[in-house]
């Protein structure tokens, strides 16, 4: 499997902290990576140096082999990595279809297209029947799911999910997974953050473990998981 997006020892301090240190990771076409750790363990931190909102202070970002450390997140986006945040940024005064018409133009460089991509992608996230609802209106999980939309609008190889499934209740849950999944199938590659382990257990062929902005484990998810240096500090057992 070719490399799509690879972190080379990426590494970003706060005055004294150290929230990502020495973090690296590789990504192929249609890979899958969860991503989980105690609060505070630095994983918001890594994502916003791989989508290029912060600037490394040591590390690169390859992306096809080629280095976009220095690129900025819009360039980014456009060469093809979305994300979601992990509290929703709706435009909340635009219509949903107007949301994901926006990221369209914007990520995409337009195109005669659009329109038909954002009506589709309405319609794979169940949100066809809220197109012309204003975005600030929505309920949560209506929410998280115009987040996920947005992203896909702007045509990403991979898509960056921040804590998408935090705050649903079980069957919400469920239904988010399986709008996961179907974007997964499609050969999206996907780096997933996320407290809501059974979430990533059904989807993801990876597990990486923060902390303190290290990594300190990855490999299948729930051997990874199981590891007694894993139960130790991201559950507080003690082997």
């Amino acid at each position: 499997m070719s490399i799509l997006l690879e972190a080379k020892g990426l590494s970003k301090n706060f005055g004294a902290l150290r929230a990502v240190d020495g973090v690296s990771l590789s990504l192929g076409a249609g890979d899958t990576i969860g991503i989980i750790g105690p609060n505070g363990a630095g994983k918001s931190s890594l994502f916003n140096l791989i989508a290029g909102v912060m600037a490394a202070d040591a590390g690169q970002v390859l992306w096809q082999g080629r280095d976009i450390t220095n690129l900025s997140a819009a360039e980014r986006c456009r060469a093809g990595v979305g994300r979601t945040y992990q509290i929703p940024k709706p435009f909340g005064g635009l219509t949903v279809y107007e949301n994901l018409l926006v990221a369209a133009e914007f990520g995409g460089g337009g195109g005669a297209d659009v329109r038909a991509l954002c009506r589709s992608i309405l319609g794979q996230m169940e949100l066809s029947h809220l197109a012309n609802a204003p975005a600030g209106g929505l309920r949560l999980l209506e929410r998280k799911r115009l987040e996920m939309a947005r992203a896909l609008a702007t045509r990403p190889k991979v898509l960056l999910l921040d804590e998408i499934a935090g705050g649903l209740t079980d069957l919400e849950c469920e239904s988010l997974i399986g709008a996961i999944r179907d974007i997964k199938a499609q050969g999206v590659a996907i780096i997933w953050i996320e407290h809501v382990v059974h979430a990533l257990f059904a989807v993801v062929d990876r597990l990486a473990v923060i902390n303190f902005g290290a990594k300190i484990a990855e490999g299948p998810p729930k051997a990874t998981f199981d590891g007694p240096e894993v139960q130790s500090i991201y559950l507080g057992i003690e082997a």
